[in-house]
């Protein structure tokens, strides 16, 4: 029915489940970081990690949906304490805190069933996120799914997310889709529905455990509302 198939990841393929003010993340973070000579209490790490974040975001003035890649943020935490760490040091700082943050990491079920289905059919399949790549990628490989994408798009490499028409667009124009052969998926009404519906794209709405409280009526061209993958194939393959 469609050739390309976009899909959104978190609450949409992969439930997941995460906690980011966690005392013990932020405690044994801040182990970490006196480890490579940045000390910090636990309290002053999470405060600064905050205030960092914020002010990154404010800076961003392009567009009212901003994001920016996360590991500018752990540099500038050594950076403050007169630490100056490698490329590999940041990287395993920002998944230190990721892993440190995780409290659960599946697939819905039906999940690799609908991919390897899509892909016998030739059909395309992309990743739209509102995720950062140095976790979501590594993610993605530990679950077995990345292989199954043929384009992947992380907000945090373009400073822009859903439901930025700007973030649809770059996809539209990298892989030079045609909106009416194409298909948003995803479990957030106004991020992957309503974004989806400003290019003129057909949209799948799944609810999720995951999904924000339904506000209005589904305006998509398909719906599931509960999270059923029984009932995505047959409406998209059809």
């Amino acid at each position: 029915m469609f050739k390309n198939y976009i899909f959104d990841l978190y609450g949409t393929l992969v439930d997941i489940n995460t906690d980011e003010n966690s005392h013990l993340l932020f405690e044994k973070l801040s182990l970490f970081y006196s480890y490579k000579g940045a000390y910090y209490s636990s309290s002053d790490l999470k405060d600064t990690y905050i205030q960092l974040v914020n002010d990154k975001l404010k800076s961003i003035t392009n567009t009212n949906f901003p994001d920016f890649n996360i590991e500018i943020i752990f540099k500038e935490l050594f950076n403050k304490k007169g630490i100056f760490p490698s490329k590999d040091t940041v990287k395993d700082t920002a998944q230190i805190f990721r892993v440190l943050s995780l409290n659960k990491l599946s697939l819905y079920n039906g999940v690799v069933e609908l991919l390897e289905t899509l892909k016998l059919k030739n059909k395309n399949i992309y990743l739209l996120s509102n995720a950062q790549r140095i976790f979501t990628l590594y993610e993605m490989k530990l679950l077995g799914i990345d292989k199954y994408f043929d384009g992947i798009l992380f907000s945090s490499d373009f400073g822009v997310c859903k439901p930025d028409k700007l973030f649809y667009n770059t996809l539209i124009e990298k892989y030079n889709l045609n909106p009416i052969e194409s298909i948003m998926i995803g479990n957030d009404y106004i991020c992957d529905i309503h974004g989806a519906k400003e290019i003129n794209l057909n949209t799948l709405y799944i609810h999720s455990n995951l999904s924000p409280e339904l506000l209005n009526n589904i305006d998509s061209t398909y719906s599931v509302l509960d999270g059923d993958f029984n009932k995505v194939k047959p409406l998209i393959l059809k």
